[in-house]
């Protein structure tokens, strides 16, 4: 009898023991799985450099050191990339180094990646750039998809053409004018709205759809007058004609909802302006040019 009950009470501490045990190392792993920097989604945004969602943010540009902006390479006065010296060059490349310099304190720190009128909305979304700065013209379309800025410049759409040419305006668009332009622009929306009839060619960025205007390929070339001045000042046998047909306003892109960086933003370009600095910028780079401001 004695060897009976002896032998329960070691079966009873046994099974005691293995749960004690299970539920031990239960608690362990739920408690490493909790303190997991992988899985914590604060851990994950700060080693991306970005909020919840993404999103970059001021004290996450401040802890990487450097502020990420998309620029254009290939257009003249705004943003143009040198082939010999590889440095660009620009009123908006002007503007990105002096956001980093109120930011970061030294306009070096800024990154400048390469964008053009296709590629800036997916490259902010991805989360590739911090901020798009790009002759990028705010229409409500694009307020769905990216935040902007106050206006910081002010273009209107016009005409390139060859001097000499018949096109003198808008009005002179007629059924079989080839009109260039570029890809992910408005000034393909609105040449289409403008003038139905015309035959409209799209190439990925300016500096093809300039070639492609001096090559015959189109009658005339259509963009914003501001980006259109420069091309016209590397080749004295283009002009800009007929006065402008729309309104462009250019805003500084945010990734959506990324309200602190629309603000920083914005407070910079309102110390531009109060400080004179803007009038500085803008007669270095577009000068006397007759472009409305």
């Amino acid at each position: 009898m004695r060897k009976r009950r002896w032998l329960a009470v070691g079966v009873a501490v046994l099974v005691i023991t293995v749960l004690t045990l299970a539920g031990c190392g239960k608690k362990e792993e739920n408690n490493t799985k909790g303190a997991s920097p992988s899985s914590s989604p604060s851990a994950s945004s700060a080693s991306s450099g970005t909020a919840a969602g993404g999103t970059p943010t001021l004290d996450a540009i401040k802890n990487r050191g450097k502020l990420v902006v998309g620029v254009k390479f290939d257009t003249r006065l705004f943003g143009l990339k040198d082939p010999a010296t590889g440095k660009v060059e620009g009123f908006d490349i002007d503007i990105a180094k002096g956001l980093a310099k109120e930011l970061l304190g030294d306009e070096s720190k800024v990154e400048l990646k390469e964008v053009t009128s296709k590629t800036r909305i997916p490259m902010i979304n991805n989360g590739d750039i911090d901020l798009i700065i790009a002759t990028m013209t705010i229409t409500e379309d694009r307020k769905k998809e990216v935040d902007f800025s106050d206006v910081y410049f002010k273009a209107g759409q016009s005409l390139l053409v060859k001097k000499g040419s018949p096109i003198q305006s808008i009005d002179d668009i007629k059924k079989g004018t080839k009109v260039i332009g570029v890809k992910g622009s408005t000034s393909v929306l609105n040449i289409a709205e403008k003038a139905p009839d015309a035959t409209v060619l799209e190439f990925d960025n300016y500096q093809d759809a300039f070639t492609a205007l001096k090559a015959g390929q189109g009658d005339a070339l259509t963009t914003d007058n501001a980006i259109l001045y420069g091309m016209a000042s590397q080749d004295p046998n283009y002009e800009v004609v007929g006065g402008t047909f729309t309104d462009e306003p250019y805003g500084i892109a945010v990734k959506k909802g990324n309200a602190d960086l629309v603000a920083f933003v914005n407070d910079y370009l309102k110390k531009l302006h109060d400080s004179g600095e803007y009038d500085k910028l803008y007669e270095k780079w577009i000068g006397e040019t007759p472009i409305q401001q």
